[in-house]
């Protein structure tokens, strides 16, 4: 009996040392990628550093979901879109329809026929979620809601956006309106481009009509704004349907995460799951700066154009994306450039490419470059003038 006892504890053992359990109790790893689980309770879920887009944590990534208010992230980047081509300013009046005051859930209240500017309708947009905020912005923009969510669709598919369908700009429960946690962070990536958007996401509490009799408090419905460091943005959003989502952004050290959760049961566990990816993010990498947002690269020569050359840029910020303690050394940075483009070239006309790779070859980063300006074709004159001048110079 002793005998058979002995062996029994010694199986014990065995089985303790060995099992995953046991190596876990031995030895805390850093996980890989495969391991982590860090939005348990979500239904989906991404982490994604944002110069770079690397991703460093999925679950049910591509899973075709209704997004309720995180669909407003698209609002926005078309609202900022338009403000950066001219064709709106911060300054202009809005006036609010019937139906747009009319929009339940979410709102700051407008009054059919009120009027707010563009600055203003964001904040309320940004800040308190208000669907009629986002409405009358889409009408505003689009003539109509529909017309407006038929531009959302397009710009979607233009980012690649392959799970994602809207029909309203505000979220409110509709059928066949879905996205997924991968093209909410596509989108959360494309609207942080525009600088400018953090000043409204990243506020814990504003006011509007603040010179008015009745003026309106808002307070951000993203408490990690004001409650975890770095984070100022992006988009929560809940429907009965949905649960409780959550696109969030921080920043620290010139590193940007983007961390989107989906289906989650209530607030505390969102925000919580949202602070551990953060957390692990920013424990374990870091990003070495390559050029800021619109830094010249190199020149290019436009063949027949206006102006004979031109500076290559970058479109948003450039870094460096490794592990805490891994050298730069690694990596390798190449510039390909096209020779030379014919007039006319466009602002947004992709025409070269930084690599960066490994030192075993591995592409890790691809950056389009895209011409500092806009070059028209010149005339005949224009050619003519400038041969004669080459040749004179030449003798």
């Amino acid at each position: 009996m002793k005998r058979i006892g002995y062996l029994a504890s010694c199986f014990i053992m065995l089985v303790t040392i060995f099992s995953p359990m046991g190596a876990l109790a031995k030895e805390k790893a850093a996980p890989q990628q495969g391991e982590m689980n860090f939005a348990p309770h979500a239904s989906s879920a991404i982490m994604i550093e944002a110069d770079t887009g690397t991703v460093l944590y999925e679950k049910n990534a591509n899973e075709k979901m209704p997004p309720a208010s995180i669909t407003k992230v698209m609002t926005m980047l078309l609202i900022m879109e338009a403000v950066e081509r001219g064709e709106l300013k911060f300054t202009d009046k809005v006036r609010a329809s019937e139906r747009a005051a009319s929009m339940g859930g979410s709102q700051i209240f407008l009054q059919p026929g009120e009027e707010m500017t563009v600055e203003d309708m964001i904040k309320g947009i940004a800040i308190a979620s208000g669907n009629d905020a986002s409405v009358a912005m889409a009408e505003h923009l689009g003539g109509t809601e529909e017309g407006f969510v038929n531009r959302m669709n397009e710009r979607a598919k233009q980012l690649g956006m392959k799970n994602t369908h809207f029909v309203n700009s505000n979220g409110l429960p509709a059928e066949n309106h879905y996205s997924s946690a991968a093209d909410i962070a596509i989108m959360s990536r494309e609207l942080l481009k525009h600088d400018g958007i953090t000043k409204f996401t990243g506020t814990y509490q504003d006011y509007l009509r603040k010179d008015s009799a009745s003026p309106f408090w808002l307070v951000n419905t993203n408490r990690l704004v004001r409650f975890y460091e770095g984070v100022d943005g992006l988009k929560t959003g809940y429907t009965g349907e949905a649960k409780y989502c959550l696109t969030a952004t921080a920043k620290r050290n010139d590193m940007r995460i983007i961390a989107v959760v989906m289906g989650e049961p209530d607030v505390k566990t969102r925000n919580n799951e949202v602070s551990t990816m953060f957390n692990y993010a920013f424990t374990h990498f870091q990003v070495m700066p390559m050029y800021k947002k619109g830094q010249a690269v190199q020149s290019l020569t436009v063949d027949k154009g206006q102006v004979p050359q031109i500076n290559v840029v970058t479109p948003h910020a450039v870094s460096l994306l490794m592990k805490k303690g891994e050298s730069a050394d690694t990596y390798t940075k190449e510039i390909v450039m096209n020779p030379a483009v014919n007039a006319p070239v466009s602002k947004d006309q992709v025409v070269g490419h930084i690599f960066i790779r490994t030192k075993d070859g591995r592409e890790v980063n691809r950056i389009d470059l895209m011409p500092e300006q806009q070059v028209n074709k010149a005339n005949m004159w224009e050619i003519l003038k400038r041969t004669t001048k080459s040749v004179l110079i030449s003798y």
